[in-house]
């Protein structure tokens, strides 16, 4: 039995974006908030230059909950909103990976991000399972070229309910939504229409918190 995480090179790889989000993130975001505009007031591109520098990624505990569920679902075909440096990206590439192959289709606003992301992948040895979309999610996730068994919304989450509507067509019962930071304080509300419309079961979906670093939503397609 295989668990891709605990190998080289994905193991360094992962170790190295964790430590570095570790010691820097704080800083980064502090000199982002120093202005005088908050963020939330700003379009999604013009955030997303402003924190080109931030990871904002999952956590390590969080990135194992990832690799479990997708483990566990036996996962092969999986769509992340949200890719930054690419950590979560990884986990559920060597996740897809040890299921016996798929796709993992990510998506990044950020140009430099998005290189950076794809350094990554190829220095983790999973660049061949994984397809970085660049560009706004609410229009690059329209066409996909499969019915996803995972999605994770782990991008700006003032707009995850709009990606979720753009990929709904695409989902099957049974597929797994899962949604990071949902505890976080991000200032203001950011999830509550997200976490509403998940808990409606009128919306064709049962749902929970788990109490992982900063919540993690897991949500079934029904």
């Amino acid at each position: 039995m295989t668990n891709s995480l605990t190998n080289t090179p994905i193991s360094v790889v992962l170790q190295r974006l964790l430590s570095s989000e570790q010691a820097g993130d704080e800083a980064a975001v502090a000199a982002v908030l120093d202005g005088s505009s908050s963020p939330w007031d700003l379009d999604a591109g013009r955030r997303a230059e402003m924190f080109k520098d931030v990871y904002m990624s999952v956590s390590g505990v969080g990135g194992q909950l990832l690799y479990l569920l997708a483990r566990a679902t036996g996962a092969r075909n999986v769509v992340e909103y949200g890719t930054s440096f690419g950590v979560s990206t990884i986990h559920l590439a060597s996740a897809v990976r040890d299921n016996g192959g798929g796709l993992v289709i990510t998506t990044e606003m950020q140009q430099d991000k998005a290189d950076a992301a794809l350094r990554n992948f190829a220095e983790a040895g999973v660049a061949d399972l994984i397809e970085l979309r660049l560009g706004d999610a609410r229009e690059t996730l329209v066409d996909l070229p499969h019915e996803p068994d995972l999605v994770l919304l782990d991008g700006w989450p003032d707009l995850a309910i709009d990606v979720l509507r753009v990929l709904e067509p695409n989902l099957r019962a049974g597929t797994l939504i899962l949604v990071d930071d949902v505890t976080a304080d991000f200032g203001r509300d950011v999830h509550g229409a997200l976490l509403a419309y998940l808990a409606d079961e009128a919306n064709g979906y049962a749902t929970m918190t788990l109490p992982i670093a900063d919540g993690i939503a897991v949500a079934v397609r029904l």
